[in-house]
């Protein structure tokens, strides 16, 4: 069935092309997947592309296609999964629609078989066996996308994308994509990457019996239109405290008019008022999407059998020198109280973090439609300050280490409470 998959793609011409292959072959020595950290697991996925090559070249541009012809290589990413797993997972608890759908294709549309309830393996692999069903395993997400081949073959149509740099996913009919502008077959140990927009067929060839891969999706609504949206609205508020022409009255019955070429025009001089603070703003507040990145963000890898993060070392105190730790799952935001109903809300200074996130809910909903195993919402983890702690807690972020007494805040019990507060949340760690 034709899928648009979310970025752009720079195809080619009108007749087929040859996607942009790396090959590995025989003599290279294999390599091992890393799972250290996030860069080193990414250059291992993509190995042997370097990850500075990808992102000139390759990220939003074109798909690339890594090949492995070397049979030591084949299964390079088996250690992520395999068809035999599928039991185990079973025995586990997972249930139809919320973690996998069971869908053939039928006159070029989906159809999905799903039971109700819980997964029964039997059942499970009689659809796959007999009913030649695909099992598709959840996340649904849906935007650039990376595939890596694990057992058998698949055979992968590639099209130019009718809409540049599509944001919505999208069905197109079979007339309107056109010839393949990519065909190839991953075998086990391949890499296939293409950008969002890229239209896309897969199916698996004759004689192969099954076929096995993980689709890893990523950057879902992060382009500049998406930061905009988030960032403009505090711009305005903060730029109305100061202009006057922000805070002057639209037009009488402006809200009725069919006819807005005046408005436009009053808009447009608006806007250029904006984009004249903007040029001189050192910050931009984006405080939806840093909370979202960070709420749906997996917690630090600290290996197999770590235990959840709890606080340890030295106590901070007004003489400690303090770090921050965990860099990358940290965000400060500058938003109105949460914790004040009053019409009139003062600014907090909020910080978020992912240290306390659940991989086993990873990216399984929202605070809005999932429930924790207690039967409550989900929360965003994170501690609240008084905005005059902002430059404080800048010193620590903006730092390799600090003082506690350097910080900048009126008080020694100020600083301490800083320091304890990120402390108990493991967020710095006393050197």
């Amino acid at each position: 069935m034709p899928k648009k998959e979310g970025k752009h793609a720079d195809m080619g011409k009108d007749g087929p092309a040859q996607c942009k292959r790396a090959k590995v072959e025989a003599g290279c020595s294999p390599s091992v997947m890393s799972f250290e950290n996030p860069d080193s697991l990414f250059e291992s996925l993509i190995s042997p592309i370097k990850q500075e090559v990808f992102f000139r070249e390759y990220w939003e541009q074109k798909p690339l296609l890594v090949q492995r012809n070397n049979p030591l290589l084949a299964a390079y990413y088996q250690s992520l999964f395999q068809l035999s797993d599928l039991k185990e997972l079973c025995g586990q608890g997972l249930y139809y629609g919320r973690d996998l759908n069971i869908c053939r294709c039928v006159s070029g549309k989906k159809k999905v078989l799903n039971k109700e309830g819980k997964v029964n393996y039997m059942q499970l692999k009689k659809d796959f066996d007999q009913k030649k069903a695909t099992i598709q395993f959840h996340q649904p997400q849906r935007f650039k996308v990376f595939i890596l081949q694990l057992e058998g073959e698949k055979h992968w149509r590639l099209y130019k994308p009718t809409v540049h740099l599509a944001r919505e996913y999208n069905v197109e009919s079979e007339d309107r994509i056109g010839n393949p502008t990519h065909e190839f077959i991953l075998k086990p140990g391949d890499l296939l990457y293409f950008p969002r927009g890229t239209i896309h067929q897969a199916d698996t060839p004759p004689g192969i019996s099954y076929s096995t891969h993980v689709t890893i999706s990523t950057y879902q609504n992060n382009s500049w239109g998406d930061f905009l949206l988030d960032a403009i609205p505090a711009l305005v508020f903060d730029t109305a405290k100061e202009d006057v022409a922000l805070r002057t009255s639209i037009p009488r019955k402006l809200l009725m008019q069919v006819d807005v070429a005046d408005s436009t025009k009053k808009l447009s001089s608006l806007l250029r008022r904006l984009a004249d603070r903007l040029e001189n703003t050192r910050e931009l507040r984006s405080a939806d999407m840093k909370k979202d990145f960070i709420m749906n963000r997996l917690p630090p890898c600290l290996g197999c059998d770590s235990d959840t993060l709890t606080p340890g070392g030295k106590f901070p105190r007004i003489d400690s020198k303090i770090r921050l730790q965990f860099r990358d799952h940290a965000v400060i935001t500058v938003e109105p109280d949460q914790e004040n109903a009053d019409e009139i809300r003062r600014e907090m200074v909020y910080v978020y973090h992912s240290l306390k996130n659940k991989r086993e809910t990873h990216m399984m909903g929202t605070e809005d439609d999932t429930a924790s195993e207690e039967g409550t919402p989900q929360q965003t983890h994170g501690l609240r300050f008084p905005l005059s702690y902002l430059d404080a807690l800048k010193q620590i972020w903006c730092s390799s280490s600090v003082n506690v007494k350097e910080l900048n805040l009126a008080s020694d019990e100020e600083k301490e409470n800083l320091a304890l507060s990120l402390w108990t949340e493991c967020l710095i760690e006393v050197i």
